[in-house]
């Protein structure tokens, strides 16, 4: 394998030796050739392997969203020819180095610090240590995150007047050694390491920690010579030793007294039967909430197999829908909804609201044929479709992205994202339940058109996706009650009506925007929104291998060509009936497209700049506005601040020239949902 230039497996459940799942990533170190490695979306574990940075070939490495742990390798910034490294949504902890890389994304991690070059505290240091001997447990990993263990939840750590007193990680069967870093934590008082696999020798310099008063290192593997210095600290300040595995010290001191013999008599005589008490209580309790559990499934009753849909309105029961099915074995209730009850199958369905819609899974195998290859009409990044309803099968690895697209779609609304209509959880089998877009993915209609026998899309319908996806990623950063991250808008998860107007789907990946850092955050899906106007333009996928080198990655290419109007007429798609309007619109577009693609992130607009961008170039093919429009009294084209303000003046305005009798009847109606005012909060 030596040979090998590109290691592309992202997004797969791997099996096999080369590389495992579930297994470290330390093969990468023999491959020196190697220029791409994309492994992001697995559950790859273990370390980043330092020695992967002597691969000089190397340009990408992509190693996002995984469960990768340990510090990131300093010898990165030696890394001549790396141009991206995307380490973000894994347990990286320790400072985050400074690297002299066009892209490096690093969120989502338990690094101490927010940004590059900056050192972590001394207490941090130590604890790191530990977690460095301790092989950096996930757990730990993600639980020890920032740069003061006294002031967040860090697992087994507790403090007093903002020092480190105690560290508690009994019985949570660690492996590794015993870091000599833990003597740096000078104000120990105790430390229980008890019930683990630790081997090793204990570190001497244990006796420097003058305030330790309980040791508990039991249960253990070390090594069989105990410091005496350490084991007079563990006798005198009654601490447990590893010689008090056994039950007791060895020693005058280890028989118990006559005396001792009938004060434990005493005590069994008096403790018995209050624990015996208290058992019964506890059972008693445990039956009668059992019952009451088993009463109200009852009541709540729902077929085995079934779907719950939330219909937007009465009428929208007839509404075709997508349907996404995930396999796993053990899965958490995901945030929000009420639960039903337990289904004849051993699974719970859990609805959105209330008056919902309940489909059979058993009719919907059948009008799909149990969802038979025949009956597909094309592949996106989250699942299948087929012609009765759009159905998406996800493999078990998808369970986070499950759980996070409920999260989210429960929480956000906007014309310009797919809504989801409801969900359920049956067994091992997960169904999402999605209102239908008859002309599926923006990607069908521009690369695979022509095989598909589908209408070119003619540039305005072009401008018209643009400007709606663009709408609903500044709803989504920006206008919802939250600050949102897609972190994977591609043309594939842009889904069109029968109107071709676009909304944004598939939010699996979607983040929570972290408080403080969303200004730089969001600009991952600027970027992103960036490559998508190229694609419209140009009719080209961001990536194709089968192109020639120079232009295989689209967004490179496009920077050469976008700022010459013969290279950029010679680009467009040639589908696009090109007339010097049109081009003007495209050139306006190219130099968007260019700004949004920055490589410096903090150089990229926000989506309400591109959202004013598009409006005045869609506003030259604008039709007749729709009975919508005029029953609001609003421009739905304009960015949502503007149609806000819009309405404001036309209030103003219709009450200074019309009489208070008659002003009811004049203004025009407040759109529901219209706040009484709108500020600048209410953006965020």
């Amino acid at each position: 394998m030596s040979s090998l230039t590109n290691l592309k497996l992202s997004y797969n459940n791997l099996t096999g030796e080369i590389p495992a799942t579930h297994r470290p990533i330390d093969v990468l170190a023999s491959m020196g050739s190697l220029t791409d490695v994309w492994l992001h979306g697995n559950k790859f574990t273990g370390r980043i392997p330092p020695a992967i940075t002597s691969s000089a070939a190397l340009r990408r490495l992509w190693v996002n969203d995984n469960l990768l742990v340990g510090p990131l390798p300093e010898s990165f910034a030696a890394m001549a020819n790396l141009q991206s490294l995307q380490v973000d949504n894994n347990r990286l902890v320790g400072p985050i180095p400074k690297l002299p890389i066009e892209e490096f994304s690093y969120s989502h991690n338990s690094f101490c610090q927010a940004a590059p070059g900056l050192s972590c505290s001394a207490q941090v240091n130590a604890l790191l240590g530990v977690l460095g001997g301790l092989n950096y447990p996930p757990d730990l990993s993600a639980s020890w995150s920032g740069d003061d263990p006294c002031s967040g939840s860090w697992l087994g750590v507790s403090c007093l007047e903002n020092k480190v007193s105690v560290i508690n990680l009994q019985n949570r069967g660690l492996h590794g050694y015993i870091s000599p870093s833990i003597a740096q934590l000078v104000s120990l008082t105790d430390v229980r390491l008890g019930g683990n696999n630790l081997s090793g020798s204990i570190p001497s310099n244990l006796t420097r920690l003058a305030s330790l008063k309980t040791l508990n290192l039991t249960a253990n593997n070390l090594g069989p010579r105990f410091p005496s210095s350490v084991a007079a600290l563990g006798s005198s300040a009654g601490g447990q030793t590893p010689q008090d595995r056994e039950g007791g010290r060895s020693g005058p001191d280890s028989s118990p007294s006559p005396g001792d013999d009938s004060r434990v008599v005493k005590m069994i005589m008096v403790v018995a039967p209050v624990v015996v008490v208290i058992l019964a209580a506890a059972l008693a309790a445990f039956f009668v909430l059992r019952r009451q559990r088993k009463k109200k499934n009852r009541r709540n009753q729902v077929a085995a197999g079934s779907v719950v849909v939330h219909p937007t309105d009465p009428s929208g029961q007839g509404k075709a829908i997508k349907i996404a099915a995930v396999y796993e074995d053990d899965i958490k209730s995901p945030a929000g909804g009420e639960a039903l009850g337990t289904t004849g199958g051993g699974g719970e369905v859990r609805m959105l609201k209330s008056g919902n819609l309940v489909i059979s899974v058993q009719a919907l195998r059948r009008v799909t044929c149990d969802f038979a290859p025949e009956n597909e009409l094309g592949r996106g990044g989250f699942g299948w479709s087929t012609r009765e309803m759009e159905a998406a099968v996800i493999s078990s690895k998808a369970l986070d992205e499950f759980q996070s697209e409920i999260s989210v779609l429960s929480k956000v609304r906007h014309r310009n994202l797919v809504s989801l209509l409801g969900y359920s959880v049956e067994g091992s089998e997960r169904l999402l339940v999605y209102e239908y877009m008859p002309q599926g993915a923006l990607s069908r209609h521009l690369f695979e058109g022509k095989k598909l026998g589908l209408e070119p899309l003619s540039w305005k319908r072009r401008l018209n996706v643009a400007l709606d996806v663009a709408r609903g990623m500044e709803y989504l950063h920006s206008l919802a009650h939250q600050s949102f991250i897609h972190r994977d808008l591609k043309s594939s998860n842009i889904l069109l009506d029968d109107d071709f107007r676009a909304k944004v789907s598939d939010f699996g990946l979607v983040k929570l925007a972290p408080t403080g850092r969303t200004p730089v955050t969001t600009k991952a899906d600027v970027f992103s929104f960036g490559v998508v106007l190229m694609e419209l333009v140009t009719g080209l996928a961001a990536l194709d291998e089968s192109r020639p080198e120079e232009n295989q990655y689209l967004a490179s290419w496009f920077f050469g060509i976008k700022s010459s109007q013969e290279k950029l007429r010679a680009a467009v798609d040639p589908s696009i009936d090109l007339t010097k309007d049109i081009f003007e619109s495209i050139s306006i577009v190219a130099e968007l497209a260019g700004h949004c693609a920055a490589r410096d992130p903090h150089q990229r607009p926000d989506m309400g700049h591109a959202v004013n961008v598009l409006v005045p170039l869609v506003e030259r093919w604008k039709p007749v506005k729709d009975d919508q429009e005029e029953c609001l009294g609003i421009d739905l084209s304009q960015p949502l601040l503007q149609m806000v303000k819009g309405w404001q003046d036309a209030d103003v305005s219709a009450v200074s020239s019309v009489g208070l009798d008659d002003s009811k009847g004049s203004i025009p109606a407040r759109p529901a949902g219209f706040a009484e005012s709108f500020t600048s909060a209410d953006g965020r």
